[in-house]
Parts: structure tokens; sequence; C-alpha cells
């Protein structure tokens, strides 16, 4: 599957290459003192990471299509390809404004509207919670690869609310000091951003045909749910190794292929324990493959997340780097594979993979392929 177009919307901005450039700086788009909620008076999080500009006005709904509409606008003008001609949208979305619209807008209602803006015919909607991006692009390619599509637009968008806020703080997974640090001895939790991302995923008989820049490819993808429980993922890490091993299976790849892991990385406790312990397992203290993550910078956008990380994962192959992660200062002991902590690194191979472990035990993984420098 041929990725021939991207386009995201970041705490860091909207422009692809400029918002990479600063991920590789080390920049972050995490800010603190977040505005007080109504009820106890309490603040929402010790900080998160919002849209620069605010993003778009007016009630949690049409903020939400407004954003997903300029956001895939974006992928498509970057693909070169009108929106006349995708013939699927498929949209993730944890909860989209279900919890704060008055008007009680499923995710569903969002997904139909957001492709009638964009006059695309045909949607798809997922709600895989934080696996809702990835899954967004995991059905994506099954579609092409099944012959039911030969294009998909697909992507993962979530703005935040006081809904979600509220339930994230109550759950208990907010760092208290107001840092994420993925895979860090002194990590204690996540902190919320907002944003979208959007691929527009093709056979390559159709970017041939259209003679399209490929930008790389969805070479394999896996998904499984642990079935743990309705927030903590299963700490061996099994239902992650499985999606892991799908992936790779899907792509007649070895884990010793693997150059580089945008990794979920959460910064929480739980997550991150599962998550090496995966890595462990698939990849063991042999391999060359080099981690990083995202949140730090983006902070954890929930729905949009692995869209935003499979884009991430994009870049990291094209430009052979990785950016670093600044705030993790001591690796934990469990990790077996080299992190970018203190600068970026630059990696070799063509193959990475982007994992997504969700609320309810979703995991998702993403094969993707470096394009050398190929024009259809």
């Amino acid at each position: 599957m041929c990725i021939t177009g991207t386009g995201w919307t970041t705490a860091l901005g909207d422009d692809v290459d400029a918002v990479w450039q600063q991920l590789m700086n080390g920049r972050s788009g995490v800010r603190s003192g977040v505005r007080s909620l109504p009820g106890d008076g309490g603040p929402a999080a010790p900080a998160a990471a919002f849209l620069p500009d605010g993003g778009p006005s007016g009630p949690p709904s049409e903020r939400q299509v407004s954003l997903a509409v300029t956001t895939a606008t974006a992928a498509l003008r970057d693909a070169g390809c009108p929106a006349a001609d995708v013939g699927t949208l498929v949209l993730g979305s944890s909860l989209g404004p279900h919890l704060d619209d008055a008007a009680d807008i499923s995710p569903h209602t969002l997904t139909a509207t957001v492709a009638e803006r964009l006059g695309v015919a045909r949607s798809a909607s997922v709600s895989t919670a934080c696996s809702s991006g990835a899954d967004a692009v995991l059905a994506g390619a099954a579609l092409i690869a099944g012959g039911e599509a030969d294009r998909c637009l697909c992507g993962g968008i979530d703005l935040l609310t006081e809904g979600k806020l509220l339930g994230h703080r109550a759950l208990g997974t907010l760092s208290a000091s107001g840092t994420v640090r993925p895979f860090g001895t002194d990590r204690d939790g996540t902190l919320f951003g907002e944003g979208a991302g959007f691929l527009l995923l093709e056979s390559r008989a159709s970017a041939v045909a259209r003679g399209a820049r490929i930008l790389g490819e969805v070479r394999g993808w896996g998904a499984s749910n642990d079935g743990t429980g309705p927030t903590a993922p299963d700490e061996t890490g099994s239902g992650a190794v499985l999606a892991v091993r799908r992936a790779l299976a899907r792509a007649a790849a070895d884990a010793r292929d693997i150059a580089v892991i945008n990794a979920h990385g959460t910064g929480t406790r739980a997550n991150d324990t599962a998550e090496a312990a995966c890595y462990r397992t698939v990849f063991g203290p042999g391999s060359d493959a080099v981690v990083f993550a995202t949140k730090p910078a983006f902070g954890h956008t929930l729905g949009a997340t692995g869209a935003l990380e499979a884009i991430a994962l994009l870049l990291a192959l094209r430009h052979r780097a990785v950016p670093p992660l600044p705030t993790t200062r001591t690796v934990m002991p469990e990790l077996p594979l080299a992190l970018a902590a203190d600068r970026p690194r630059d990696i070799t191979g063509s193959l990475g993979i982007s994992l997504t472990l969700g609320f309810g035990g979703f995991n998702t993984c993403l094969l993707l392929e470096r394009a050398e420098g190929e024009a259809a």
C-alpha cells in the first residue's frame, strides 16, 4: 500500500516539515497552567498540548469536523489528489465530541459529516480508544488489499474537552510533574494533547496510473486485544507481542529487519512496562532498532495519536534519523533497545513500526517502509 500524501495538525503547528524539524530540535508543544474546570474548581491537568492558535471555534462537534476537514484537505493537497477521486474516508476518534456536545454527536455522525464536506462518497468510522488513528490506517490498508478500494484517506482526530480531561484525571493517568518521560525511571504519567493526522493510501496500480509521488509504503499491520481490563494493559506485553508479530508476518519481515520503532511511550508506569516487555520478547537485547516517541512534544492525542505517529515514523524513515526525548533522563533498565533520549540518532535500514496500546486492550502495529526517492 503506497502512502502518497500526509497532513497533520499538532501542538507544534501544521507544516509537516517544519514540525519535524522542531521535533528534531527537541521542542515541545506542552504548556503548563491548564485552566481549571467547572465543578470542583481544580485543574484539569498540570499541563497539556493544545493547538497553538486555539484551533477551530464553535461547539465541540463543529470544532472536530472543521479540524478534520482542514487537515484531510492538506493531506490531499500533498498527494495532488482531489477528494472526488478518493473512494473512502476512514476516520478514527476516541469518542469524538460525544461526551461534551449538547447535540450528542456520535463518532459515526462526525465521520459522515467530514466525508460530506470533503466530497468523499463513502466513509467508515473507527473508535478503538487510543488505537483509533492507527486502526483507521489499518482498516484503509485492508480495504485496498482486499480490492474494496483503490484509494483511502485515513486519519485520526481528537480535541481536548472538559469531559475527556476530567475523565482521565479521575483515572489517575496524568503526570503530576507536568512532564511526559517515556521509558524513564522517574516517569509518573502522561499529558494530553489535541490534533489530527491523515494519510492517503493507494494501491500501487492507482499511484502508478496517476503518476503519484510515493512517500513510503504500509507493508504490514497487526492488531490484538489483550482483554485485561478497561484501562490497564497486560503488563506481560503479550497482546502487544501478538500485534507486532502479525504485522511482521504480513510484511514477510523479521524483527531483525526493523530499524526504528515509534513507541506508544505514554510515560505511565503500566503502559511503559508492558511496552518494554513486548520489545524484550520480540526484539531482544541484540536488536539495532532505535526507539523514539512523540508524546513529550504532542501530548497524548487520544484517537489522533496513531495517525500522527505513523506520519512521524514515515518522516524518520525518510530522513534516516529520529528525534530526541530530552525529558527522559534515565532510561528504565527493562527497555532492551536504544532510546534516542539525549540527542537525535541516525538510523539505518528501511523498515519501521509504530505501536499503539489503547484503553480496553486495543493493540495495533503498523509496519512502514521507506520509499527510495520513488516516483510512480
